[in-house]
């Protein structure tokens, strides 16, 4: 057995960014690299299904109250679609339900990705984890089962073209949270009147954080422990473009404890806090009409983790 699988657990508090590999679930990748920076608390930002690759940034500890900011950041993939092919899935896992000529042009294909920019609606697909009454849709659908799904709004903010070679065309798309790029190759497919489904899929981009920085399952396995640790971003990285503001330690403390302060800045809807130290973070916050209201907090061990 591998030393370092029976060494103990231990509070780190940090983000990493990892590359999550095909055909991995989201928690399997989490579990992986949990177990070989012998985290005690972890989690994700957002799943990507096991045929999906790329950013899935993971929390640890104090990073872990503020992973919700990246579920709602905005996201960027890059998307290929097998034209003139629909499945039963919206994706290659499942069987072929028609096939039809590919005919479409350049001129073709930008028309109807155009027509998916901007506000729309979106049905949430049967193969999803959205759940209905606790379960997954993707668990009704494994048993045949249709379920009633409401249309629910999404925003594509791009969608550019990157490579055309028929029947097989790649995008890349900025969409808002709860976008299904499954459903949107489909609903490209029908534009061009001739179907299609989503034949892989790469996040590139989750907020300011992109897969540029993130480091794979196979290299973060090869690295000593040091290696490992040193890829960890504070959890800050999070908050990253809101204005910040910094307290004074008998001002800090009394932040800590839930209490409002006034401070001498203009209303923000979010602001990071700190401490006298630059890195220790205290939690997030807004100011209304001069008074820094606490949003999420910090524990007093982990601001001082954070600076130790």
């Amino acid at each position: 057995m591998n030393p370092a699988a029976r060494a103990p657990r231990r509070a780190l508090h940090g983000v990493l960014l990892l590359d999550k590999p095909l055909g991995w679930s989201s928690n399997d990748a989490l579990r992986k690299a949990k177990g070989l920076l012998r985290a005690e608390k972890a989690g994700h930002t957002g799943t990507l299904d096991p045929l999906a690759t790329g950013l899935l940034p993971l929390c640890f500890g104090a990073a872990t109250k503020f992973a919700q900011l990246a579920l709602d950041a905005d996201k960027a993939y890059r998307a290929t679609l097998h034209l003139g092919r629909t499945t039963t899935t919206g994706d290659l896992e499942g069987e072929v339900t028609a096939e039809q000529a590919v005919t479409c042009d350049a001129a073709d294909v930008a028309a109807a990705c155009a027509r998916f920019v901007g506000a729309i609606e979106q049905r949430p697909p049967m193969h999803s984890a959205l759940k209905h009454e606790g379960r997954a849709l993707y668990d009704y659908a494994r048993a045949g089962i249709e379920v009633e799904r409401r249309p629910r709004p999404v925003r594509i903010h791009a969608i550019e073209v990157v490579e055309r070679q028929l029947p097989r065309l790649v995008i890349d798309v900025r969409c808002s949270k709860g976008t299904y790029l499954r459903t949107l190759a489909e609903d490209i497919g029908t534009a061009l009147g001739c179907g299609a489904h989503l034949a892989a899929l790469r996040r590139t981009d989750s907020g300011a954080l992109s897969v540029t920085d993130a480091v794979t399952i196979d290299a973060l396995q090869a690295m000593d422990d040091g290696g490992r640790l040193a890829l960890l971003h504070p959890p800050d990285l999070l908050l990253a473009g809101w204005p910040s503001c910094r307290l004074p330690a008998d001002e800090a403390a009394r932040f800590l404890t839930g209490l409002r302060r006034r401070v001498a800045q203009a209303d923000a809807t979010q602001v990071r806090v700190y401490g006298p130290d630059p890195r220790a973070l205290l939690g997030a916050a807004h100011i209304t009409a001069g008074e820094l209201i606490p949003d999420r907090l910090l524990s007093p061990a982990e601001v001082q983790a954070l600076t130790t």
